[in-house]
């Protein structure tokens, strides 16, 4: 019997399940399990889904998994694994491999990404901040336009951990749109150092490739901007 700091965990059975992802939620890395063994649906989380070629939870896959039961809440689904996965291990090795990824997970964030484009955007920002005080020095923007874009920032990378938070707590999650606009409004800056600092949003592709699209076209917005005033 483990504890928790929601509650109690009670067991379900030692033994291992089978079943099916029926519903999988890959925007907030959750889904549940139908199996035949239990009465209903059972959650399961990401974080729980081992897989060692990095392959991510779907619809229609058939896993095993022990579940346990916390606090009044249903069932949850626990050192979830892929059948074919499962059947092709031998007893001895699942738990040596199930320990070692763990590891693994724990490590990875002190690796550098590849896809984090720090090349790019690090030169990125310090010429967007040369542009913005270039056009306030000339009395071309307000001076407040400065200190604004900062707090932006800082709200854009507060809105990225919250997001976070609340994946990691089963709550109610920012919409990607809402993160989205953040960035098109010029918290582009914070919303990458949040991807990076809090590893949050920083593997998805669709996600990422939305995020630089802001990028684009803030910076564009703010160079015709510029010019207009300048030329006006």
């Amino acid at each position: 019997m483990r504890a928790s700091a929601h509650g109690s965990v009670l067991p379900g059975s030692s033994m291992r399940r089978e079943g099916t992802i029926v519903r999988w939620d890959e925007a907030r890395g959750f889904g549940f399990i139908r199996s035949g063994s239990v009465a209903q649906d059972v959650f399961v989380h990401v974080r729980d889904y081992r897989s060692p070629d990095g392959a991510a939870p779907r619809e229609g896959l058939r896993v095993t998994f022990e579940d346990i039961h916390v606090g009044g809440k249903g069932p949850r689904a626990v050192a979830v694994l892929p059948v074919a996965l499962a059947r092709g291990s031998h007893a001895g090795a699942a738990p040596e491999r199930r320990s070692a990824l763990p590891r693994e997970r724990r490590a990875r964030p002190t690796q550098p990404s590849p896809q984090s484009g720090a090349w790019f955007a690090l030169p990125l920002m310090a010429a967007y901040g040369v542009v913005l005080a270039w056009l306030v020095w000339h009395r071309l923007l307000p001076w407040w336009v400065l200190p604004a874009s900062l707090l932006l920032n800082l709200a854009t990378f507060f809105a990225y951990w919250q997001d976070k938070y609340a994946a990691q707590k089963r709550r109610w999650r920012i919409k990607e749109d809402t993160l989205h606009l953040w960035s098109l409004a010029g918290g582009w800056g914070g919303a990458w150092f949040a991807q990076q600092v809090l590893r949050h949003k920083s593997v998805k592709a669709s996600f990422r490739t939305a995020y630089w699209g802001t990028v684009v076209i803030h910076c564009a917005a703010i160079l015709a901007v510029g010019w207009f005033l300048q030329h006006r």
